[in-house]
């Protein structure tokens, strides 16, 4: 069977350079676990890091934090659905808002249940995810701000999470300006200007975030190490705290092509035909691992000397030319992932999850 692993140490390394990096800069943070998918000993292995922070975009996921620790402040990353709206007041601490008719819902509920929620508004920068547009956000706050139950703590925008739109110095000084018109125009304070996420990380490097923006929420960086505007490791992080193991089912050499009457794969694919290759062969391993569990193109071959040549629902076909690292039945191949990849991989009930040191 398939399994995945959590390098502990290689996590705690990176928990332990962003905390630095953020405790330098005098920024908040806190860490964005739905990749972890509810995974309780995954959970646990993110709180035990010292993390007091932790956001999610599943309210269940959020209720196992708080059984594992009743003192962490949990935060709802998406605007909330009008029947969640109860279990997600009973769980989240603070929650990510854009809509008026919501937060008032959320405010009657919260007083209901005899608790105070904290919100952060979030406002449209241009990614066209979710947010109020900047014009109107004087105007949003003053219909929220007196509302009973209800604790406004931060503005907040998302970059690069729908149509790619990269975060820049001329937008964050945006969101920071209209704090303090909102500070200024209604005499109150709020603490947090939440418009980091990973793909932020890099303007702290470059000395190019506005010292305005003082909270970020992250994810991927943590996990995967990852400078979001290049694209590569940033040195002193681990792209590797998450390794797939796949086990080899069947080896055999076989024809390069395939024979017979083509047509559409289950993918809706055509195998399109090099002729060249009529008649040659190589080793072809299958592994216990399909699409059921991740696109291929999330996978990243830790040995380069073979070719991923496609999946169908259960298994993964690679092309191992004439196999010179000896590869058999049995065998383990591993890879690192992507994190749309590890998402998949830690949304199926079939790959067995494990923490090693």
């Amino acid at each position: 069977m398939a399994f995945l692993t959590l390098n502990r140490t290689k996590l705690q390394e990176n928990f332990t350079y962003l905390n630095e990096t953020f405790e330098e800069n005098n920024i908040s943070w806190g860490v964005v676990s739905k990749l972890l998918c509810g995974n309780r000993s995954f959970l646990k292995e993110l709180i035990d890091l010292g993390v007091n922070e932790v956001h999610d975009s599943r309210i269940s996921n959020l209720a196992k934090v708080k059984e594992i620790s009743s003192d962490i402040q949990t935060v709802y990353i998406k605007p909330v659905s009008k029947r969640n709206i109860p279990k997600m007041v009973k769980y989240a601490d603070v929650s990510l808002n854009s809509e008026l008719n919501t937060i008032r819902w959320i405010s009657a509920e919260a007083k209901s249940q005899s608790k105070n929620h904290k919100i952060i508004i979030m406002v449209e920068t241009g990614d066209l995810r979710e947010g109020v547009i900047g014009d109107h956000i004087v105007d949003f706050y003053e219909q929220i701000f007196e509302l009973p139950n209800i604790e406004i703590i931060g503005l907040g925008t998302n970059l690069n999470c729908l149509n790619g739109v990269m975060p820049s110095s001329d937008k964050l000084i945006q969101l920071s300006l209209y704090k303090q018109i909102i500070e200024l125009k209604f005499n109150k304070r709020i603490p947090w200007v939440s418009a980091g996420t990973s793909v932020t990380i890099p303007m702290i490097k470059t000395h190019q975030l506005p010292k305005g923006i003082n909270h970020f929420r992250i994810g991927e960086t943590l996990y995967f190490g990852v400078d979001l505007f290049e694209e590569k490791i940033i040195p002193g992080m681990h792209g590797d705290v998450f390794e797939l193991n796949a086990e080899i089912i069947e080896m055999q050499e076989k024809s390069l092509l395939p024979t017979g009457t083509l047509a559409a794969n289950p993918q809706g694919e055509i195998v399109e035909i090099d002729e060249r290759l009529y008649g040659k062969t190589s080793f072809r391993a299958i592994l216990d691992i399909g699409l059921l569990d991740i696109d291929p193109k999330y996978l990243i071959a830790k040995d380069n000397e073979f070719e991923i040549l496609g999946a169908s629902s259960d298994m993964l076909i690679l092309n191992l030319g004439k196999n010179p690292k000896g590869y058999k039945v049995g065998d383990l191949i591993k890879f690192n992932l992507k994190y749309m990849g590890a998402l998949g991989i830690m949304n199926s009930s079939y790959v067995d999850k494990v923490i090693i040191a």
